[in-house]
Parts: structure tokens; sequence; C-alpha cells
């Protein structure tokens, strides 16, 4: 009997070998070299990867509470620049008529 093999030559393999290990790796190789010391580096590593997947969720939830607050801060910071746009008339009349009762009251003496 002979295999038909063909179907393989399409898969490609990397020229180099890998840099880092993802934590099933780590945990394959301790299994492999079956030594206190593996074992060890993989508990090390598997830990490694916990606390980085903590650290990510929580930049995650940091980053979409920024987010928040910055709709937040753009929604108010449209909502003052209409309060300004309303209020400066008044402002430029009531300057305005308060230089003219301080002329009237420095023309008294």
């Amino acid at each position: 009997m002979i295999t038909n093999c063909d179907h393989l030559c399409r898969l490609k393999f990397a020229k180099s070998l890998p840099f880092a290990f993802t934590e099933h790796g780590a945990i394959m190789a301790a299994t492999v070299l079956n030594s206190p010391q593996a074992v060890s580096m993989s508990v090390f590593v598997v830990r490694a990867f916990i606390q980085m997947r903590e650290h990510i969720a929580a930049n995650a939830a940091i980053l979409k509470r920024l987010a928040e607050i910055d709709h937040a801060l753009l929604e108010h910071d449209t909502a003052l620049v209409e309060l300004c746009k309303k209020l400066q008339p008044l402002l430029h009349r009531r300057i305005h008529d308060g230089l003219t009762d301080l002329r009237a009251t420095i023309s008294c003496f």
C-alpha cells in the first residue's frame, strides 16, 4: 500500500526557531523534559502568563473607562462652548453699560 502525501507539500514551516513559547508549549516542554527544574520553570511561565492576562484585562477596563470619560468631556466641552456663545452678547452689553456708569460716576467729581 502506497500513501499519497501530495496534500502535505502546501504546508510551510518557519525557517527560524521561535524566540518564545506559549504557556501550553512550556507545559509540554516540562512534561517531555520531566525534570524538577523543567517543572518549576513551567509553573513559573504559566504564572507569568496568568499575570499578563490579568494586566491586559485590567488595562482593557481602564481604557474603556478612559474612553467613556473622554466622550463625556467632549459632550461637556460642546455644551460649554454653546453656553459661552449665548453669554457673550450679555457680557459685552453688561461691560459696556458698566463703563458708561463708571464714566458717569467719575464725571460727577
